[in-house]
């Protein structure tokens, strides 16, 4: 009998292999909330604080991860995930406009989800504007199906506004 993998998850196991170099995935800690809040500020209109990150981070089974660059140390991605029983959910994830493209996300979501399979989560949920073409790729990439929509749900600097994708992955398949 012969096992093998389907080529999208092959193919996605080595780009997590090949990601960004220079860069590391640290868990978040206290230190990191005002920088984190910085990268946030930059990605969304409606941007939190220092003290919301912390907040949340103090919340039972939300953790998260920045990453740095390993020369001069300076943030530039941060995810924030929650963890009830066995589902999950990412609250917010944000790279620095400076480096996206890069390959951060992903390295941002590998740890999000290396950490849910160590805790035998069977599922993760997501949201993200339906317009954010890069983002859907890699949640594509990463095996992320659409369950369901909420319209109008982003408001843009604008006033305008965007449906949500609600994205979800089984983790147990």
């Amino acid at each position: 009998m012969y096992w093998y993998l389907p080529l999208a998850w092959t193919l996605s196991f080595w780009d997590g292999l090949l990601g960004p170099s220079g860069y590391v995935a640290v868990p978040l800690g206290l230190d990191d909330l005002d920088e984190a809040a910085e990268i946030h500020s930059e990605a969304f209109t409606q941007a939190w604080s220092g003290d919301e990150f912390a907040s949340l981070l103090g919340q039972g089974g939300t953790f998260g991860f920045i990453v740095r660059a390993e020369s001069g140390h300076k943030a530039v991605g941060v995810v924030l995930a929650r963890l009830t029983v066995d589902e999950a959910e990412i609250l917010t994830i944000a790279v620095d406009k400076s480096v996206r493209g890069k390959g951060i996300g992903r390295l941002l979501m590998d740890n999000v989800l290396q950490y849910l399979h160590a805790e035998r989560a069977a599922s993760l949920f997501l949201e993200v504007e339906e317009t954010n073409a890069p983002a859907l790729a890699l949640y594509r990439k990463l095996r992320f199906e659409e369950v369901g929509r909420r319209p109008a749900y982003y408001a843009g600097a604008d006033g305008t506004r965007k449906s949500a994708l609600i994205l979800k992955r089984n983790l147990r398949d």
